[in-house]
């Protein structure tokens, strides 16, 4: 399934694990002008860089399917409160964005084009098919050009609000492989969660925000090592939260 707002990857299983990636997509339809250097695309400001790969390998797996947006965060952030203006930010890391410098009834029909079939779609899906657990799966920089001295050095970060039956359990076994695991590092899911709030948290479904620092899937060997290790994680977390 593909439309203009998002991507079904895999077939979504009762009881299986759905990836959602609001992020997954560089593309910007072309009768949209953002007024921007097409380089920029390539960059962060525009996609969560490497989450599309990952979570396509992960939905290559029996019983995990993946919910791609299929648009540019620039065109439309998908994980925004949808009344927010950085739904369609007119600036993001220190680069303008005037293509969304827009007035009322073009911020209208960019929501009712883009943001909100992405959201229904994503919660018809759910109430079809009832899964044991959402993973939220975004990427984020070593650091922010704004700020450069900023360094990050986590290489995944687990996020949450309220809800954090699953990262409780995620944090261990990702600090088992080795790795530096952020609780509510590079951000907090207190205040970077709009999506699982509103598909999860608000409905009491099960979810693990995951934010991989885009060095370890910039390629492809890295995104093959992520897609087995979270698909192998969410699995234990899936089953541990029915124990």
């Amino acid at each position: 399934m593909m439309s203009e707002a998002c991507q079904l990857v895999g077939t979504p299983r009762f009881g299986g694990i759905l990836v959602v990636s609001d992020h997954a997509s560089n593309r910007v339809p072309d009768d949209i002008n953002l007024g921007i250097e097409a380089a920029l695309l390539d960059q962060h400001v525009a996609v969560d860089i490497g989450v599309a790969q990952v979570a396509a390998l992960m939905a290559a797996r029996p019983g995990i399917a993946a919910y791609l947006g299929h648009v540019s965060r620039l065109v439309c952030d998908f994980n925004r409160d949808e009344h927010l203006p950085t739904v369609f930010p007119i600036a993001s890391d220190g680069h303008a964005i005037p293509g969304n410098a827009l007035d009322h009834a073009g911020h209208e029909t960019r929501l009712a084009r883009f943001f909100r079939p992405y959201h229904d779609g994503l919660a018809a899906l759910l109430d079809a098919t009832p899964q044991s657990l959402i993973v939220s799966l975004h990427s984020f920089t070593p650091h922010l050009a704004s700020h450069p001295d900023e360094q990050r050095p986590w290489q995944v970060g687990v996020l949450y609000n309220e809800d954090d039956r699953a990262a409780r359990i995620a944090i261990p076994l990702l600090a088992a492989e080795g790795l530096v695991v952020g609780d509510q590092q590079p951000y907090s899911g207190k205040l970077l969660n709009a999506t699982m709030n509103r598909h999860a948290e608000a409905e009491g479904r099960p979810y693990l925000g995951i934010e991989i620092r885009q060095d370890q899937i910039g390629d492809a060997a890295g995104q093959a090592v992520w897609a087995e290790r979270l698909a192998r994680i969410a699995n234990k977390v899936a089953l541990m939260l029915v124990d």
